[in-house]
């Protein structure tokens, strides 16, 4: 039997689960639309909140602090280990299967504009402005979950808004408060 940290709470049979599962239930819509932005994918998604949930649960009544900043750490973490790791799946065809789904921005000329403007930019880039302008973080706070240092997160999203500001996409006439 493992040995819990001094002044760790010790839980009685089945109350971790249903902490796990009162938080998966609150949290779990804000963590899946984080997994989404980061890989602008649904399927890809939901298997990274899963493979996110999985690596949390053992672990879970040892977490000290904020539940929700340590699982949205290991979901960055294990996104950005997902892109590192070399992956040959895709194979070039001259004819693209039909698109199945339904897409969530038919109709949303603007949105289809940011969201293909997000796609294009460096993935830690993409990460540092999903997590302070969709998740509403605060420099430190990204800076703890991303692993790097404020002056980093800073950096990163001032690179990101600057190429935002001149993709075609996005320079027009109207007015885009976020840039």
């Amino acid at each position: 039997m493992e040995e819990l940290p001094a002044g760790a709470p010790r839980d009685r049979p089945g109350e971790p689960a249903q902490a796990f599962e009162v938080f998966v239930a609150t949290q779990g819509d804000r963590l899946l639309r984080t997994a989404y932005l980061l890989t602008r994918d649904h399927a890809l998604a939901e298997d990274l909140l899963q493979t996110t949930l999985l690596r949390c649960w053992p672990v879970w009544r040892r977490i000290g602090g904020s539940h929700e900043q340590y699982v949205r750490k290991v979901l960055v973490n294990t996104y950005a280990s997902w892109w590192r790791r070399k992956w040959n799946g895709e194979r070039p065809t001259e004819v693209l299967p039909d698109a199945e789904g339904h897409d969530p921005l038919d109709g949303h000329a603007e949105r289809r504009d940011l969201w293909v403007a997000l796609g294009r930019l460096p993935r830690r880039q993409r990460a540092t402005v999903v997590l302070r302008y969709y998740e509403g973080l605060t420099a430190a706070e990204t800076a703890d979950v991303l692993g790097c240092s404020v002056g980093t997160v800073k950096s990163q999203t001032s690179r990101a808004l600057a190429k935002l500001r001149v993709d075609p996409l996005l320079n027009d006439t109207s007015e885009r408060s976020f840039l």
